[in-house]
């Protein structure tokens, strides 16, 4: 039995179902899981009974390794070398390996291994790495597999951190467009710029100008219509 779950392409709003899920089932869990904002990501991880350590990972061929996982030992390692990072960063790194956690790890299998799962510290743009050998139920080539799985663990660590009814109640009275806006949401969410400004554009509610040098802000799609 493979500890990876056969590959499966998901759209985004099967990510964003798993997401809300798992806050849904953490909430009806009880006030010890119930999730708040600035949202602690660790509760997550105590809720699927996952260890978080820090510890120094040395880099590999591929460069610099952020977290681990270790499904054998239900632990996630994360790399004391972030710890200088911005605390939004360290948030989504864990939210991140939780995302491949819930999509790409088959659970029952996990007992029977101890094959790791290894995300790149440059950032979460780069490839998803596997170790280990695994079969791929994919028309894709391997390395689109790899980068696709990286996405969407990464667009579960945005739904997770940034739940739409969250960001719904923090914008009122606050214009998207404007930086300062967006800084006080981020404050208030506990996660990196980045992340909330490419969280407002996959939900359409912003367009970002990137050609310009001040990245001028524009309403979306799903504001203006």
């Amino acid at each position: 039995m493979s500890i990876f779950k056969p590959y499966r392409y998901y759209r985004k709003e099967a990510i964003e179902y798993q997401a809300n899920n798992v806050l849904r089932r953490m909430a009806q869990r009880g006030e010890q899981f119930a999730p708040s904002w600035p949202f602690d990501v660790t509760l997550v991880a105590d809720f699927f009974d996952l260890g978080v350590v820090w510890e120094w990972i040395p880099a590999d061929e591929q460069g610099a390794i952020a977290a681990r996982i270790l499904p054998l030992q239900r632990c996630i390692e994360l790399n004391e070398e972030i710890l200088d990072k911005p605390q939004g960063f360290q948030e989504s790194t864990l939210a991140h390996e939780i995302g491949h956690w819930v999509l790409h790890i088959n659970h029952e299998a996990a007992t029977e291994t101890g094959d790791r799962l290894i995300t790149d510290l440059t950032g979460t743009d780069e490839p998803f790495v596997c170790r280990g050998s695994r079969e791929v139920s994919s028309p894709l080539n391997h390395a689109s597999v790899l980068e696709s799985m990286e996405w969407q663990a990464q667009y579960f660590a945005g739904c997770l951190l940034m739940p739409r009814r969250i960001l719904e109640e923090k914008r009122q009275g606050r214009d998207l467009t404007h930086w300062s806006h967006l800084y006080e949401m981020r404050e208030e969410l506990g996660v990196s710029i980045s992340n909330l400004v490419n969280r407002l554009q996959d939900l359409e509610w912003i367009y970002l100008d990137k050609k310009t040098r001040k990245r001028d802000i524009y309403p979306g799609k799903a504001l203006v219509s």
